[in-house]
């Protein structure tokens, strides 16, 4: 149904395919939790190279797991530690070529080599984050950094009703 990122091909153009079918998949469901995990899903399949797809969502000051597709992961991470709470607190998307060398690093999978969380806001405040790690190093480009970022800005009108 859904094909995995071909680098050879044109990347915006996969990415606006997958904004399409996250919009149609979503589109008449109004629960959170639901959206949230099939956005996972979405992505796991959409995406190649990657060993973990999931958010992690504000809650009493720090993130708490929420809908993922991978191995079990940490359950707790503060704002401001690691890749994802350093993106909750910058408000910034981060790409990581080597996550082993990012000061803080919280390793959950030892795994996973890269990574990128893009932060999700929502009335100016953090909601939670998406996390995409990979098991290879330099998997996430910049590039792909923007249009996830993006991807995350679909998703909003879908947790919001």
């Amino acid at each position: 149904m859904f094909e995995p990122v071909n680098y050879d091909g044109n990347l915006q153009k996969k990415y606006d395919m997958l904004y399409k079918q996250l919009d149609a998949l979503l589109e008449d469901e109004d629960d959170p939790t639901a959206n949230l995990a099939n956005a996972t899903a979405l992505l796991q399949q959409f995406l190649d190279r990657t060993n973990w797809v999931g958010f992690y969502l504000l809650k009493e000051g720090e993130l708490v797991l929420g809908p993922f597709q991978g191995l079990p992961a940490c359950v707790r991470i503060q704002v401001g530690k690691g890749v994802c709470g350093t993106a909750a607190k910058t408000l910034e998307t981060q790409v990581v070529e080597d996550v082993h060398q990012f000061p803080g690093h919280i390793a959950c999978d030892a795994a996973s080599q890269s990574e990128v969380v893009v932060p999700i806001i929502m009335n100016d405040q953090v909601y939670g984050v998406l996390d995409i790690d990979s098991p290879e190093k330099a998997r996430f480009s910049e590039e792909e950094g923007r249009l996830l970022t993006v991807f995350v800005e679909h998703l909003v009108p879908h947790l919001q009703r």
